[in-house]
């Protein structure tokens, strides 16, 4: 799994015109769903995306000291499949590493799921999984970084490239 994150003072996902989720100061979170991922992963994302320090301590000042569990901040959740797209050959992305949808489906509505029972179910919303969406945000900073859960199982691997996870 891959995770864009930016820190926003606010984002919204709107489909058809019509704002479908927002959100205040927090975290917009494009997520990004390969084949073979597992709820290894989506515990890694989890845990990673509520605990990353992304911001100053509101005391101190003191830069990257806080999380958005820490400030009590709300995520936006958008599931993104392009994150896995393959540019090595030709013009044309290859989305062929990315989960298909049905799988993904599924599989990102449990992630979506997880986030909520792990934080404050209320401060998670999300998009409409296969939508055409609009997504609007304020960065704040800007603070941007990508997680993938591929880097926990040792594999050094280049961004446009992933190998799957050794076999067990």
């Amino acid at each position: 799994m891959r995770a864009v994150v930016q820190r926003v003072k606010s984002a919204s996902v709107s489909v058809d015109g019509k704002v479908i989720s927002s959100t205040g100061p927090g975290l917009l979170c494009l997520i990004g769903i390969k084949t073979g991922d597992t709820e290894a992963d989506q515990d890694y994302l989890c845990r990673k995306i509520l605990s990353c320090k992304l911001w100053p301590s509101a005391d101190s000042g003191r830069a990257w000291s806080e999380s958005v569990s820490d400030r009590g901040g709300e995520l936006l959740l958008a599931s993104q499949f392009t994150l896995f797209a393959r540019t090595v050959k030709g013009t044309k992305p290859d989305f062929h590493i990315a989960m298909a949808p049905t799988q993904a489906q599924e599989f990102y509505a449990n992630f979506v799921e997880r986030m909520r029972a792990a934080y404050v179910r209320d401060r998670v919303q999300d998009g409409i999984f296969g939508a055409m969406m609009d997504v609007a945000l304020v960065n704040d900073g800007p603070v941007t970084i990508i997680l993938d859960s591929i880097l926990i199982y040792g594999a050094v691997a280049h961004a446009v490239d992933l190998p799957s996870r050794p076999a067990d």
